[in-house]
């Protein structure tokens, strides 16, 4: 590891396959530093569950001989990445963040994990979480099997959850890009708190079979990267229809983006609120900045609102009475009082009580509120807001602790998250500058299936800036 370019574990994939293909490095150096990496650096954020180390470099003699033959399989190929520890590894365990699933082992890789192998990618590592994914809600950062995710920026603060593995490794260069999943931001959290680029696909574009199920009809798996390519060579791997997932969309993607819109084109709401009021006093600078590229770009700017629906109300009914019913044997068995956060505890068990027509009021405003956004994305492509409102809390806040300065009167587009994740609807968080030292971010939402739409403003917004680029001091002691 110490003979490794530092400069190369913050490189990009599309950089990394560059060299890969001009065969400056083989495939398993890059295994065999990044593992090292990982192991050594990853538990310092308790980040690491698991190193694959070993299964990874049984394939990097193959995949080193394709490429010095020519056979090119794609822009994956031979790159290593890292996999949150509910995506099943075939006969590795699993452990879901929880001690009642400690040593629980599948015999077979999740679609993604497949997807992305078979396009001769790498696993080197499972990345840590928090427990069950937070099923039942929790109240401090140390909710998982693995200890609080520690952000690479200030070991202080939280990596943010449920994917803090997989924010803190990539920030910290443990791995070129990992796999997350969101069910209720996390995915947003940990990019915004750990200045990294995320993209959380349209509900049903990539396959969930062998992921953890917290939610089935809002639970989502997606890369976390460097840059907005990345994310989009990430995502045309693993994206595509499966018959073993109930909720696949059929669909897949094809990144192109030599055939992407000119931002010009492109109309943007956003509303003033979520950056004077609703953003804490110190990422406000930030924000703005981020904005004034946005518009830099060409985009057409309007302000807009959401429509006026108890999102973040709804958005719990559906995740508490789903989650629960998922772990209905462990809640009824009592192994859920093994679990390290008392208030998750507690949420599972009252999720079992959750009335059918309190289930199903939810799920009739949900379809109101799907309609809503089709009718808000006639006048507006993108919605643009902080992807959260303020740095990384620290490890000794509860999370659930109240702002102590004053909620605006107007809401803007203050719950995008619940919103957008009930509505099934894409996102892209990117790193937009720092607040007391800590990196901030915005996040870009669309329509379903507008993945190219939002990584051709990302990666116009990335190509004037370079938040992207900055590395975080922890990483390099």
């Amino acid at each position: 590891m110490a003979d490794f370019p530092e400069d190369l574990y913050f490189a990009t994939v599309a950089d990394l396959g560059a060299k890969l293909k001009a065969r400056e490095l083989s495939s398993t150096e890059l295994v065999k530093a990044f593992a090292a990496r990982l192991e050594t650096i990853g538990p310092r954020y308790n980040a690491l569950a698991l190193s694959l180390r070993e299964r990874a470099l049984k394939r990097t003699k193959d995949i080193d001989g394709d490429i010095k033959r020519g056979r090119l399989r794609g822009p994956l190929q031979g790159i290593p990445f890292g996999a949150k520890d509910l995506l099943s590894v075939a006969s590795h365990p699993t452990t879901w963040g929880a001690k009642p699933f400690a040593s629980q082992v599948f015999d077979y890789d999740a679609a993604a994990v497949g997807r992305l192998e078979r396009a001769s990618a790498l696993c080197i590592g499972k990345l840590a979480m928090v427990e069950l994914a937070g099923g039942g809600g929790y109240r401090y950062a140390a909710a998982s099997l693995f200890g609080p995710g520690l952000n690479p920026w200030d070991v202080t603060r939280w990596s943010g959850g449920s994917s803090s593995g997989s924010g803190s490794a990539v920030a910290a260069g443990l791995a070129p890009f990992a796999l997350g999943s969101e069910t209720w931001g996390s995915i947003s959290t940990p990019c915004s708190y750990c200045g990294i680029t995320g993209l959380r696909p349209t509900y049903g574009l990539v396959s969930r079979h062998g992921a953890m199920p917290l939610s089935w009809t809002m639970d989502k798996i997606g890369p976390m990267c460097r840059s907005a390519e990345d994310c989009g060579l990430v995502l045309g791997t693993i994206a595509g229809g499966d018959s073993r997932d109930p909720g696949s969309a059929g669909k897949g993607f094809y990144y192109w983006p030599q055939y992407e819109r000119d931002t010009k084109t492109i109309r943007v709401g956003f509303a003033p609120v979520d950056f004077d009021g609703w953003a804490e006093p110190a990422a406000r600078p930030a924000f703005h900045a981020a904005l004034e590229v946005i518009r830099a770009t060409g985009v057409e700017v309007k302000e807009v609102t959401l429509p006026d629906f108890p999102y973040e109300a709804i958005a719990g009914v559906v995740i508490s009475a789903e989650g629960s019913s998922v772990f209905q044997e462990l809640i009824e068995s009592g192994r859920v009082n093994e679990l390290a956060d008392a208030l998750q505890i507690s949420g599972l068990k009252a999720g079992l009580e959750v009335a059918a027509k309190d289930y199903l009021r939810a799920m009739r405003v949900r379809r109101l509120i799907v309609d809503a956004f089709q009718k808000l994305f006639v006048n507006c492509e993108i919605l643009v807001s902080p992807g959260a409102f303020g740095p990384a809390t620290k490890l000794s806040e509860p999370l659930d602790k109240e702002p102590e300065r004053p909620k605006p009167a107007q809401k803007g587009l203050s719950e995008l998250s619940a919103a957008s994740n009930l509505a099934g609807l894409p996102a892209l968080f990117l790193p937009c500058g720092f607040a007391d030292g800590l990196p901030v971010g915005i996040q870009l939402v669309a329509k379903p299936f507008s993945e190219s739409l939002l990584l051709a403003l990302g990666k116009d917004f990335q190509q004037r800036t370079d938040w992207h680029k900055k590395r975080p001091p922890v990483a390099a002691q």
